[in-house]
């Protein structure tokens, strides 16, 4: 009788756990989950795996998106536009990233253009007079976390 109880109750323990299993929805390449994913950039940029937070999406395509790593924000595109992210639905969600990270001055056209993806108004889009200096990544692979 123990032996019966103790055996429901690891059981049911073993399905319950199981089905606790984090999912992650891939897009592009393959992309090792097992790999280290840095949650920190360095300043020489050479590193190739990174994990954050999904701030936002380009609405239009989701062809680009703003990811918090640590305190800094890094703006994601995929590389030879080979595959794109849903366009909602994914903010605040954790990613994992394979890919190119870099720093780059984005012009006030490209920025005036991400504006208009992201449907800011004409009074904000005319604001933008600078460029801007941020770090870049063109991703290879990435790995949205779905629970």
């Amino acid at each position: 009788m123990r032996f019966s109880i103790l055996s429901i109750f690891f059981t049911l323990l073993t399905t319950y756990s199981c089905n606790q299993k984090t999912h992650y929805t891939s897009y592009g390449d393959y992309i090792n989950q097992s790999l280290v994913f840095h949650e920190k950039i360095d300043s020489n940029y050479d590193l190739k795996n990174i994990s954050g937070e999904i701030i936002d999406v380009c609405p239009k395509k989701g062809c680009w998106m703003n990811v918090k790593v640590d305190s800094d924000t890094v703006f994601v595109k995929f590389k030879d536009y080979g595959f794109f992210v849903p366009k909602t639905g994914i903010e605040g969600k954790s990613i994992l990233m394979s890919g190119k990270i870099f720093r780059d001055t984005i012009s006030v056209e490209r920025l005036k253009h991400y504006a208009e993806d992201a449907k800011k108004t004409m009074e904000e889009i005319e604001s933008i007079t600078q460029p801007e200096y941020k770090i870049n990544m063109i991703a290879e692979a990435v790995a949205i976390r779905e629970n």
